[in-house]
């Protein structure tokens, strides 16, 4: 290294996907900007509907608008620079703002493990234990639950970023990735990584595999408690307040396990860019529309916010014109 010819990296170029024709490239701006607008929308209306709404004040959606929160934090760390990169070949990040991007990525991505491993614990205690579920989930026990689920993704991010971006950079600058993901930025490092590739690995194992077995635990307790109920009608609704949340884990959790754990083999770049899209682009877009379809008490309070919104409306246009004549 001494001998060579190395240029100190200063900025990095976001390779996104360039090697697609413009007229790709314009079609898939398009397309991401519409589903990054919908994303916004509804987890905005996911939050100020279950906040807006004494209904739905409960622990369940009290977690649910923490997954909304952290969805639309997600989404502005990633897409609005892919945007960019599509519609104005604004490839160019600087070394800090790589960082930035990288160390917030990681950072809702752990939070959003652990969170889902809280909804499914706060699902548990509502099934198994529904007599004890008001004094169990408690609103202090609930802020303290929603902390720990968001306290994780800081030493987390703070260690895999900060030790990353403390390795020298020189050479190319070229990231082949649409974000500043930890794979792709490590191959521009011209230093020995081995122990930080062990620590990622394990790292990620644990911040996956922890979350996901106390997920298993909860719904294998659940499975138990709903196949003792004698009706019907019983298990179908204990299911039902469960589904949405099920589906929401296996979308996460499925996208996120081809991406980090296939074998390097059969782990191109481009596959990887389609892999990394489902759970950092579709997934949060697909997180309120399952919880709004699949939830009566969410779509009864839809429609009653909207009814209040558009009463209101009506009523102060009947005042106006009253006043005006």
């Amino acid at each position: 290294m001494a001998g060579g010819n190395w240029t100190r990296v200063s900025e990095f170029t976001l390779m996104s996907f360039s090697s697609l024709p413009t007229e790709i490239q314009s079609l898939l701006f398009l397309v991401f900007l519409i589903i990054y607008l919908v994303t916004l929308m509804g987890n905005g209306l996911i939050l100020l509907v279950t906040w807006a709404d004494p209904m739905l004040h409960s622990p369940m959606y009290f977690f649910l608008r923490n997954l909304s929160f952290l969805e639309i934090g997600f989404n502005l760390v990633i897409v609005p620079k892919m945007l960019g990169t599509l519609i104005a070949q604004d490839t160019i990040i600087s070394f800090l703002g790589c960082a930035t991007q990288m160390y917030f990525f990681f950072f809702f991505g752990v939070s959003e493990c652990f969170l889902l491993a809280t909804m499914a614990y706060d699902r548990y205690v509502a099934i198994c234990n529904p007599l004890h579920y008001p004094v169990i989930m408690s609103t202090r026990t609930c802020a303290k639950l929603a902390a720990a689920s968001w306290f994780p993704g800081v030493p987390v991010a703070t260690v895999q970023t900060t030790w990353l971006f403390s390795f020298p950079f020189c050479g190319t600058n070229e990231v082949n990735h649409f974000f500043c993901d930890s794979p792709p930025v490590l191959r521009l490092v011209c230093a020995d990584t081995a122990l930080f590739e062990v620590y990622a690995i394990v790292g990620t194992i644990l911040v996956v595999m922890l979350p996901c077995l106390l997920i298993l635990c909860s719904y294998a307790r659940i499975a138990a408690a709903i196949l003792k109920i004698p009706s019907a009608k019983g298990k179908h609704k204990a299911f039902s307040t469960c589904s949405s949340h099920l589906l929401v884990v296996s979308l996460f959790y499925v996208s996120s396990s081809l991406t980090y754990f296939r074998p390097k083999s059969n782990n191109s770049p481009e596959s990887k860019k389609v892999l990394s899209l489902s759970y950092t682009v579709v997934t949060p877009m697909l997180n309120p529309i399952i919880y709004s379809l699949r939830n009566y008490e969410v779509k009864n309070a839809l429609s009653r916010t909207f009814h209040r919104v558009l009463g209101g409306r009506n009523y102060r246009n009947s005042t106006a014109i009253l006043r005006h004549n």
